[in-house]
């Protein structure tokens, strides 16, 4: 008589459902190294409020982060409604020492389009130095359309030597012959032989 094989059927683990942003975020570390759960946590983090600077945490905090789940987390970030997207958390990941994260950060922001204005124009009219520089190296990071005229008109009324400097580096690459009388008239605002130099090599390069 035929042997009769018991074929079992395979268990399929389901996944959770998570009724806070903790839970999902718990649920997340619990299974470090496990991408597919990983990524399950992640997809259920963004859904909740709060859940785009839990993305960015995650990226930020999490030292030995795989480039596969730090992509994945950066894809969710681009996907998001841009009314609810944490740009300016997300503009805190071009600050991070990871380059990879940073790039991925300058890859998200570009998703977001103008809707970015908004933040780069309040760092560049703030009281605060190095929040203009920041902002001056997100427009040269993600370099939309109106890069070159939001850096003029800095360069027109900018007091502070290392903004005004880290601009015209800029300009160097992005301006235009019409430029170059506003970049000199910049020698007279700034006396100091840096500012010479650093003004005559951005006239070299706009001029070819």
């Amino acid at each position: 008589m035929a042997l009769i094989k018991n074929h079992s059927a395979p268990v399929v683990e389901a996944f959770p459902e998570f009724s806070i942003l903790d839970e999902a975020v718990e649920y997340y570390h619990a299974n470090e190294g496990n991408f597919e759960k990983q990524s399950y946590a992640v997809a259920q983090i963004a859904e909740f409020e709060g859940g785009g600077k839990m993305l960015i945490r995650l990226l930020v905090e999490s030292p030995f982060i795989h480039k596969d789940m730090a992509s994945y987390i950066a894809s969710l970030l681009c996907g998001m409604d841009k009314r609810r997207a944490p740009i300016e958390a997300v503009m805190d990941l071009l600050k991070v020492k990871n380059a990879y994260i940073r790039n991925l950060g300058i890859t998200t922001l570009q998703s977001y389009g103008d809707a970015i204005k908004y933040y780069i124009v309040k760092f560049l009219i703030g009281d605060d130095r190095d929040l203009r520089i920041f902002a001056i190296n997100v427009l040269g990071d993600v370099n939309f359309a109106e890069s070159r005229e939001m850096l003029v008109e800095l360069l027109e009324h900018e007091k502070d030597v290392n903004v005004a400097m880290t601009a015209v580096d800029y300009m160097g690459e992005i301006g235009q012959p019409a430029d170059i009388p506003l970049l000199e008239s910049l020698k007279g605002r700034f006396d100091d032989p840096y500012v010479i130099f650093a003004i005559d090599n951005a006239i070299r390069s706009i001029r070819g």
